[in-house]
């Protein structure tokens, strides 16, 4: 299950922040928050897994919730090292989780 659906007002504050309230074990809403450039990199024009600092190189960064799944996508325009730039879109409930109420990259 994604994340996304125990979640509310998420959102992607100065292009790389996810923040928004998730549920805990309890039921209660919590506030969370994750920075995405800590787990999310730059590979040649693509978003890699563990790596940092994707927005350093990345323009257009935008967050939606899409479909009745709730897939939380990230998209942005990312520089490819060699004077282009690609389109992009990664599925954050690959690697992102809710664990008690908190936003954890695993």
């Amino acid at each position: 299950m994604s994340f996304a659906q125990s979640a509310q007002n998420l959102r992607v504050d100065d292009g790389h922040i996810l923040r928004g309230q998730l549920q805990n074990v309890n039921g209660d809403w919590v506030d969370a928050e994750l920075d995405l450039n800590s787990c999310i990199g730059n590979d040649w024009g693509n978003f890699q897994w563990g790596g940092e600092n994707f927005s350093g190189s990345s323009q257009d960064i935008n967050f939606t919730v899409e479909g009745d799944a709730s897939v939380p996508v990230l998209r942005a325009v990312i520089d490819d090292g060699n004077g282009g730039h690609n389109q992009r879109d990664l599925n954050l409930g690959e690697r992102i989780q809710n664990s008690d109420g908190q936003l954890v990259f695993i």
